[in-house]
């Protein structure tokens, strides 16, 4: 701040540059909006200041009522009047108000400590933000103690809020494959997002902010309200437009995934999320080429510098593979996933749990039935709700054996192991199943010999289910292997299929 000026009147002391208000040398607590309302009037000893240039100085970006200017101003008038010094507020009614006594102005220098303090809380920021773009777990963690030391200093400031929801809602992310995520740090979210868009109606990024945190939350449609209000108001802002992909589905996810790699050429997790709809559009051959731009751009940029690094395509390629049966390749892929596990990012844990469940089918496929264990054991290590690894459990548990599947093919047991007493996990057409309950169970079914009720009943959940992605990897499932067989895929991929339009 350049040097400036501060006010002294009767006991009191106001320095805007510090943003405090003291009495006798002591701190008076006042909201900056009021401090700044404050200003103007001492300022102006003795002058008229409306009731509309009260408004239009304390809400730029806001239609202020009267009634809010007057209730706020009984607030301020309540401090100033009440020292009987000879210095008051006096209202004008109907018009506004002004300060009447007399006022020492002060002018003041900019002192080194004082640079210091002003620019503390854009460093903060700028550090705060890249901390959340690297989406590393430990860097979050400073990112959010950041945030709630800048707020204790700029209550006011909605990009504090901002980088406080942004911090909170990466904090959930963290533990949302726990047994108890953590749903305080949700809520704190959701306040402080709510809150940076309260402060600053124009703000794309605060409403970006709150689109995601809503969509986490559940509610879809209020989060791609915010989402597209965020874009609107500033196009070009490529971190927005992820967001929105990351949030929709369908054909508006890879229009939208496109326009963030014209804004940001080569980003990973745009060439992801483009990939995942052609996935669930059983399109693998496009989908393989959006994995194939995003690990090259990962390959000549391995420190993600230009933020929002990405995992799981390495996953998602061995997967690709695992669809045309070269499973050494696709066990080589997943392999590299599971070497980026250590950098800490944010999804690398739920990324390699489904790494370490893949690398367990091609074992079992293969034969080797102590290392497919230990697969899905190091799976369920990460991930213990993982259902698809419960499920490939449980059949190694009943001795199923790992048939070689071949194309065209229906998947059936021998008639030797399979025995008449084992249960249909399709029979309860009545049950109420998520998708991922949903596939569990079919993966059951399909490798116990009851697969002919499978799709419908995957079929059944998927359009039950709530809108966006649920099931997008059913056609490359590596224990479905859905587009390795055809007796029962159509009813389910059909759902899908339609999802995904």
């Amino acid at each position: 701040m350049p040097p400036g000026r501060a006010y002294a009147f009767g006991p009191f002391h106001l320095d805007p540059r510090g943003g405090r208000l003291l009495r006798s040398g002591v701190v008076v607590q006042m909201p900056a909006r009021h401090l700044h309302l404050l200003q103007l009037l001492v300022s102006r000893p003795n002058e008229l200041v409306t009731k509309n240039q009260l408004a239009t100085a304390a809400w730029p970006d806001d239609a202020a009522t009267d009634n809010r200017v007057a209730q706020t101003m009984f607030k301020i008038r309540n401090i100033v009047n009440a020292d009987n010094s000879g210095c008051e507020i006096a209202t004008d009614r109907g018009f506004g108000y002004r300060f009447v006594g007399g006022v020492e102005t002060i002018d003041i220098k900019l002192t080194d400590s004082d640079l210091d303090a002003l620019l503390a809380p854009y460093r903060g920021f700028t550090e705060g933000r890249a901390a959340l773009e690297s989406l590393s777990r430990s860097r979050i963690a400073d990112a959010r103690r950041t945030f709630t030391q800048l707020l204790t200093r700029r209550a006011t400031d909605p990009r504090v809020h901002v980088g406080l929801a942004n911090a909170c809602v990466l904090t959930f992310e963290a533990t949302r494959a726990d047994a108890s995520p953590d749903a305080e740090a949700l809520r704190l979210a959701a306040h402080h997002a709510h809150e940076a868009c309260l402060l600053d109606p124009k703000y794309g990024e605060a409403f970006a902010t709150l689109g995601f945190v809503l969509e986490r939350i559940g509610e879809r449609d209020q989060a791609l309200g915010a989402l597209r209000y965020a874009v609107t108001l500033e196009p070009l802002n490529w971190r927005h437009q992820l967001r929105l992909a990351y949030a929709t589905w369908g054909e508006e996810r890879l229009q939208t995934s496109y326009r963030v790699l014209e804004l940001l050429p080569g980003c990973p997790m745009a060439h992801l999320l483009a990939a995942t709809v052609f996935v669930a559009r059983d399109a693998l051959i496009l989908a393989e080429r959006e994995v194939d731009a995003g690990l090259a751009r990962l390959a000549a940029e391995p420190d993600g510098s230009a933020g929002f690094t990405a995992v799981a395509l390495h996953w998602l390629k061995g997967l690709l593979l695992l669809a045309r049966d070269q499973r050494d390749e696709a066990v080589a892929s997943f392999e590299r996933e599971l070497a980026l596990e250590s950098r800490g990012h944010l999804y690398a844990r739920e990324c390699c749990a489904n790494a370490w469940y893949a690398i367990g089918v091609c074992r079992w496929r293969d034969g080797e039935t102590e290392a497919a264990r230990a697969a899905f054991e190091q799976a369920l290590t990460r991930v213990p709700r993982h259902p698809m690894a419960h499920a490939a459990r449980a059949l190694m548990a009943l001795s199923v054996p790992a048939v070689r599947l071949r194309p065209d093919t229906t998947v059936r047991l021998k008639p030797d192991t399979t025995s008449d007493t084992t249960p249909d996990p399709t029979s309860d057409t009545t049950a109420t199943l998520s998708v991922d309950e949903a596939l569990a169970r079919a993966a059951l079914a399909v490798n116990t010999g009851h697969g002919e009720g499978a799709g419908q009943m995957v079929a059944r959940a998927l359009s039950a289910a709530p809108g966006g992605n649920a099931g997008w990897l059913l056609p490359i499932e590596p224990l479905l292997q859905v587009n390795r067989t055809r007796g029962w895929r159509a009813p389910a991929l059909a759902a899908l299929s339609v999802r995904a339009s």
